[in-house]
């Protein structure tokens, strides 16, 4: 027992720390996750959407320092009733994620790792089983050396978490897990292979019949019934096809799709905010004097957003901004950039600079 005790320790503490890093490398990133639960159409739970980041850094530090104090066998009463109640929550989570389909990816390991709904909830389900084994047989759980040591430990990952998050917020991740990582061709990103899979789906088709509405597959061929009448159709996901890392990026302006031609330029710097509302003020005070700086460098300055026009001609008044914002969808933007506003500077669609906007002055033009 005590060896099966010293294994589930150091799988569920290790595998707590790497999630736990992962996330405080990417705070805001997990807080569009907890608003995506938060939402009216999952949790329903609105409330507490304004509150998202800072619940994310409570989790992500949290999360990661109960897999430390596992490891290092430090507070084990207090570890194992926090992992518990933390693994139950997580269990009814992805589960309701999965059966209802409400969230595709639970957020478990960032971007670093994409998870299906069903995959997570079978690793939680397996985290359960070994913490439920930690809670009942904790006093197996021996430190790893002593006292002292264990609290220089544990207050040196508190202040390496929080220095995370803290440049993490107030620059980029330390590490880019994202499709838009320096080096990335955007337009390359997009594009699918000849012999990729295509999604698979299954359509079952109601059409009344002689007054009585009945279930048809697509291979019966109801529409050809004489006297047939459509009334529905259903279509189920078997199995999902392949889909490039980069597959909602565009670029448009009054319907009309400009997305191929910032591709094909050589210098372009790209201004994203995914949205000027909740967009840092200082930040917005910056864009104009970085635009007159590129133009004299030969640069095409484009801005990318998913505001509304009448907020953009609000923002742009305030702020003098000359240049033009192009309309992009709104999870997009987010995943192109964790700063609001942020910069990318561009040569033929491959991203050769990705800069927070406190570093602006850092961009090498």
């Amino acid at each position: 027992m005590k060896y099966i005790v010293n294994v589930s320790r150091y799988f569920v503490g290790i595998l707590f720390m790497i999630s736990g890093l992962v996330k405080v490398n990417d705070p805001l990133g997990f807080s569009y996750k907890l608003t995506e639960y938060f939402s009216p159409e999952v949790l329903n739970l609105p409330i507490l959407i304004p509150y998202a980041l800072l619940i994310s850094i409570f989790i992500v530090v949290f999360e990661t320092l109960l897999g430390l104090l596992l490891v290092i066998g430090y507070k084990k009463r207090f570890i194992t009733y926090n992992l518990l109640l933390m693994i139950l929550f997580f269990t009814f989570l992805t589960f309701y994620s999965a059966y209802y389909n409400k969230v595709t990816d639970c957020g478990c390991f960032g971007d670093a790792l994409k998870l299906t709904p069903w995959q997570s909830f079978y690793k939680d389900v397996v985290l359960l089983i070994l913490i439920v084994t930690l809670f009942f047989k904790r006093d197996l759980i021996t430190p790893l050396y002593a006292k002292n040591y264990l609290k220089i430990t544990l207050y040196s990952g508190i202040f390496i978490c929080f220095s995370i998050v803290y440049y993490a917020l107030m620059h980029l991740p330390l590490i880019d897990f994202l499709p838009y990582k320096v080096g990335v061709n955007i337009q390359q990103g997009m594009e699918i292979p000849k012999n990729a899979p295509k999604s698979v789906y299954d359509d079952i088709w109601y059409y009344k019949v002689k007054g009585e509405v009945k279930e048809f597959r697509t291979e019966e061929q109801p529409w050809y019934i004489e006297g047939a009448e459509f009334v529905d159709r259903k279509t189920t996901l078997i199995s999902k096809g392949y889909e490039p890392p980069i597959h909602d990026f565009t670029v448009e302006l009054d319907g009309a799709d400009y997305t191929q031609d910032v591709l094909t330029t050589e210098k372009v710097i790209l201004i994203v905010t995914y949205n000027l509302e909740k967009s840092e003020k200082e930040g917005l005070k910056q864009l104009e004097i970085l635009h007159q700086k590129a133009l004299k460098k030969g640069y095409t300055v484009v801005g990318l957003t998913a505001s509304l026009p009448e907020v953009i001609n609000q923002v742009k008044e305030n702020n003098q901004i000359t240049f033009d914002f192009y309309a992009c969808d709104e999870t997009a933007l987010k995943t192109v950039i964790r700063s609001n506003p942020g910069v990318l500077l561009l040569n033929k669609g491959t991203i050769k600079q990705k800069i927070h906007w406190n570093d602006v002055d850092d961009l090498e033009l």
